[in-house]
């Protein structure tokens, strides 16, 4: 590939997303604020930016994979930011996790200086990250759509081009927010069979064989009646999406009581400090909450 991409942001994530890039052809150039993260990418033939402002300068085109709002505006917007070199023509696509507003404030800043913007969140955890197994949400510029679709076949199984800016962050906190629920009302069923005399393991066999049966339960029931909570999608990230998807409820005039229990059920887990876990392991909480009535 002759044209070389930029990639910010290179946490559980953003790592497996750029490595999977290297290892189909892409020439990368990488920033993380911790410069130590990017030392494997380098092993693999990857470049390192000083800062956002000089991985944008070299690129045509860059992706950014942040943490969250903040993170994701401060790559833009801070000292040796995006907006010191994007214009003439350069393209910005940002794949992080973030609320609408996020998304539309940084969208305006690169298009005023005549820079290109596509916000593309993914679904998919830290294993189909790896698998090159995603699902893209894009919304924004059309052109960089298309010419991003290189890139995102070998990030993901598919791509949606959901139209304009916005819509592929509200399609990803709804999916989010029902990923959430399910796993706390999934918590539940584990911890209701459990203290009711009933195997978990055979709740697991059943739900497998009904209308009920999905790769979550399949993939983090058995871990979760063991206690492993090895991190696919963090906790406290997990809780981050509920509170977005909330304020979109709200911006929207959308009751949501169940996400909204679900989401205090994941503050609490992070009060219990699981947050670096799995979002699985607010099953905790639903265990805790019933050893302590």
């Amino acid at each position: 590939m002759a044209v070389e991409i930029g990639f910010f942001g290179l946490g559980m994530m953003g790592k497996a997303m750029a490595i999977n890039l290297l290892r189909n052809g892409f020439k990368l150039t990488v920033w993380n604020r911790t410069l130590s993260k990017c030392d494997e990418l380098v092993e693999l033939g990857a470049s390192v930016g000083e800062t956002p402002a000089a991985v944008i300068k070299k690129c045509k085109f860059t992706i950014g994979m942040l943490s969250d709002p903040s993170a994701a505006l401060s790559v833009v917007f801070d000292k040796d930011g995006v907006l010191e070199q994007i214009g003439g023509g350069k393209g910005y696509v940002d794949m992080s996790t973030v609320d609408v507003d996020t998304s539309s404030k940084i969208s305006e800043a690169i298009t005023s200086r005549g820079g290109h913007f596509l916000e593309a969140p993914v679904s998919g955890s830290k294993k189909p990250a790896e698998d090159g197994q995603l699902v893209i949400l894009a919304a924004g510029e059309k052109a960089l759509y298309e010419e991003a679709i290189p890139v995102f076949d070998v990030l993901g199984k598919k791509s949606f081009f959901l139209g304009q800016v916005g819509n592929g962050a509200k399609m990803k906190l709804v999916v989010n927010m029902i990923m959430g629920s399910m796993m706390n009302a999934f918590s539940e069923g584990l911890v209701l069979a459990d203290r009711s005399g009933l195997d978990p393991q055979t709740l697991l066999n059943v739900l497998d064989l009904g209308a009920m049966a999905n790769p979550m339960f399949k993939m983090k029931g058995p871990t979760m009646i063991q206690n492993n909570y090895s991190t696919a999608f963090p906790l406290k990230h997990q809780q981050k999406d509920m509170r977005l998807a909330l304020a979109l409820g709200d911006a929207n005039a959308v009751s949501m009581p169940v996400a909204a229990a679900s989401n205090e059920a994941f503050k609490k887990a992070r009060s219990l400090g699981l947050g670096d876990l799995d979002f699985s392991a607010v099953y905790e909480t639903v265990k805790l909450l019933q050893h302590s009535s």
